[in-house]
């Protein structure tokens, strides 16, 4: 069947230091088993999961000029837009201070809002390769400051499907959490757990840390379930997953609180920004919010209302994710990734 002829492998390239130093560093793409010779354009395309690499063959004469693009859903909230997106975009820059580094919002509506209420022009993913390509950029590796690979993903994963052919070469890295320890793959969700638990308050028996995520229509909501599982596998104490748009709710939470005797719940969202959701839907003093909702069925509540972006080790991690994007831009020199995945 399909899944039999699909495969996990990890491509390794070597990076040599100016010094002479070699360091080993990675991406991770999923490749087509080498038994399979009659692979249809479909089953290539359908197997391009993970760190995606594409080759024009019609450029490889065009110079090499580079560019990492940094794809961000955005927020009008200034201080946590400074606090979050811009330090990671600004770490990104400082992990490759000769390359040009350019931040784009796939929500339109706050680039217009931004524009509208602060006078500054924050691009749109498709402005900003328009003008990389104006301005002679030929290879752009593009970084996604996405936590799960939903909706919002799917939009960086389009844009490099409808740009890839107008740039000599184009990579696109994954979501901060992609991977889990399937076939052999690294555990993404493990190790994100481990550096968001770095800014957890210590709790009690009858304390507990609500983690709010978005939540998305995309079946990538299944990844809360996920986390919860890394959560409770990393015995954390009573910290529990929950979404304002998706599943689980915070009334699916509230009774396995009750169920545990918890009187004290510390709220904390689980986004690259604490813009509107942080500070309305959950903290705000609304009779509608998490908090209100939380205290009128008896508990105390307390609010951390700080991004991922802000956590220097869930950042690391966003550097991460964008070095593997422009490795594997500076990887090979094949034609094109379905050529290069199929001798693998």
């Amino acid at each position: 069947m399909f899944g039999k002829k699909l495969k996990t492998a990890l491509l390794m390239t070597l990076a040599v230091t100016a010094i002479g130093a070699v360091s080993t560093t990675s991406f991770a793409a999923y490749t087509l088993n080498p038994e399979v010779k009659d692979a249809t354009p479909a089953l290539k395309q359908a197997a391009e999961i993970g760190v995606r690499t594409y080759n024009n063959p019609a450029m490889q004469n065009v110079a090499n000029k580079d560019a990492i693009l940094v794809l961000s859903f955005g927020t009008t909230y200034k201080d946590s837009r400074k606090a979050t997106i811009e330090k990671t975009v600004a770490d990104i820059q400082a992990a490759h201070p000769t390359t040009k580094v350019e931040l784009a919002f796939t929500s339109h509506i706050i680039v217009d809002r931004i524009k509208a209420n602060e006078g500054i022009t924050i691009p749109t993913p498709e402005q900003a390769l328009d003008q990389l390509k104006k301005d002679g950029y030929s290879r752009i590796a593009i970084a996604s400051l996405d936590v799960i690979p939903g909706m919002e993903y799917a939009y960086d994963t389009a844009i490099y499907d409808l740009y890839k052919n107008d740039f000599k070469k184009m990579t696109v890295g994954t979501s901060a959490l992609y991977w889990m320890g399937q076939e052999g793959q690294r555990d993404d969700i493990t190790e994100f757990v481990q550096a968001f638990k770095t800014q957890f308050p210590k709790i009690g028996k009858n304390e507990a840390v609500l983690v709010m995520a978005h939540g998305t229509p995309h079946p990538s909501n299944a990844y809360y379930s996920v986390i919860q599982n890394r959560l409770d596998e990393a015995n954390l104490g009573n910290v529990f997953i929950y979404s304002v748009e998706g599943w689980p709710h915070l009334d699916t939470v509230m009774p396995q609180l009750k169920a545990k005797g918890i009187k004290t719940v510390t709220l904390m969202p689980m986004m690259m920004v604490a813009g509107d959701h942080a500070n309305n839907d959950m903290a705000g003093a609304d009779a509608d919010s998490h908090k209100s909702i939380l205290e009128k069925e008896g508990f105390k509540v307390n609010t951390y209302i700080h991004g991922l972006g802000e956590n220097p080790a869930v950042r690391k991690l966003f550097v991460e994710r964008a070095d593997e994007a422009w490795n594997a831009l500076e990887s090979g020199n094949t034609t094109s990734q379905k050529t290069h995945m199929m001798r693998h």
